[in-house]
């Protein structure tokens, strides 16, 4: 069905980068309003995108089909999952932005089906082009091969997307098994545990700047999936993803007597491999460009659920799963210690400088 669902997006901070996918999705969307608080940003947001600001859900239009909540969730502090509840009473199918609690996520489940309408969490991370060629490797290689360990590493405002990540990655992650937590060591806590029955390492970096919680972060993702014949790593959420195999030297070769040795075909591959097409480029980029392409892929999902509802009801109990880890694993690492003032600091350390330290061996 070729029909154009008329959207709202709710929030001005992230939901910036909402509008901009909406922007890309013209054939399929039309923004017909902004649902803010009225401040000066919401004012200039409503004026770019040339639509109405709305502060209240009472004066929405009648006729909105979705609406896009990026407004922090009750589980980290915001009114997002309010004012999810509220649209959903209204009748219009919601999207929100992760994280959520699974008791706030089923609130949202319950609340849709009772008003026939559709309700998804929104998550760009596995959308992201490097991420997604992970995710897929990993399914494919879990055929040929199963996953020994895990090595995970991340931070808390990404910690929900990580769970996402591992969920499509691995077999299964219905199980928890903590052994361990090292904290206030470092900049990481570590906890070592089993996930869906294969032991897991998580490098948790567990620390916020309060006055700028969305920077000074070491990392967003590092993920490793070590399987018996080899490693699938992705080195950051924005790549490379890399296959390196083990190494596996016959005996053989030792033997300086035989005049049968024949190096076997797999020492003659290379001993790591960067996958795929990817290309090094700017924070820029990344931000500007790649962020709403995947969310956009989220809105296009979110409209096949609306206009066809297929595997709605799997799609929900993936997200509970999902939710509930993510849920458990943070409640283990608890929140979050603050940054002195001389760790937040702004460091830079130029591409070059780092290009002659590499050169100079």
């Amino acid at each position: 069905m070729n029909k154009k669902l008329k959207v709202i997006v709710c929030g001005t901070t992230f939901g910036q980068y909402y509008l901009a996918a909406l922007k890309l999705l013209k054939e399929e969307f039309e923004i017909v309003g902004l649902l803010a608080n009225g401040s000066e940003r919401s004012k200039v947001c409503a004026e770019k995108y040339n639509i109405p600001l709305f502060t209240s859900t009472s004066g929405l239009p009648a006729d909105v089909n979705l609406a896009c909540v990026v407004i922090r969730s009750g589980a980290i502090g915001g009114s997002g999952t309010e004012i999810a509840l509220e649209l959903l009473e209204h009748k219009i199918n919601v999207i929100q932005e992760q994280p959520i609690h699974p008791r706030d996520l089923e609130s949202c489940y319950r609340a849709a089906r009772k008003n026939k309408v559709h309700f998804m969490t929104g998550d760009l991370y596995p959308n992201m082009t490097e991420v997604r060629r992970f995710i897929n490797c990993a399914c494919e290689l879990n055929k040929l091969d199963s996953p020994v360990y895990i090595n995970a590493s991340f931070c808390p405002q990404v910690s929900y997307p990580a769970m996402d990540i591992l969920m499509r990655a691995l077999p299964s992650i219905r199980t928890w098994e903590i052994e361990a937590l090292n904290q206030n060591i470092g900049p990481f806590d570590i906890l070592t545990a089993k996930l869906g029955g294969i032991p897991v390492t998580i490098e948790y970096n567990n620390q916020i700047n309060p006055h700028d919680p969305d920077n000074y972060m070491h990392l967003l993702h590092n993920l490793v999936i070590v399987y018996e014949s080899g490693r699938l790593t992705l080195e950051d959420t924005f790549g490379p993803v890399i296959w390196k195999p083990r190494m596996h030297i016959p005996t053989s070769l030792y033997n300086p007597n035989s005049e049968q040795n024949i190096t076997p075909a797999h020492l003659l591959e290379n001993s790591i491999e960067i996958l795929g097409d990817y290309r090094e480029r700017s924070f820029d980029t990344v931000i500007t460009k790649e962020w709403p392409i995947a969310i956009a892929r989220d809105l296009l999902s979110v409209r096949d659920l609306i206009l066809d509802g297929a595997n709605a009801n799997r799609k929900a109990q993936q997200e509970v799963l999902c939710s509930k880890q993510w849920s458990e694993m943070t409640k283990i690492f608890g929140y979050a210690r603050f940054l002195s003032e001389n760790k937040t600091r702004h460091h830079h350390i130029s591409f070059d400088s780092i290009r002659s330290f590499a050169d100079n061996i």
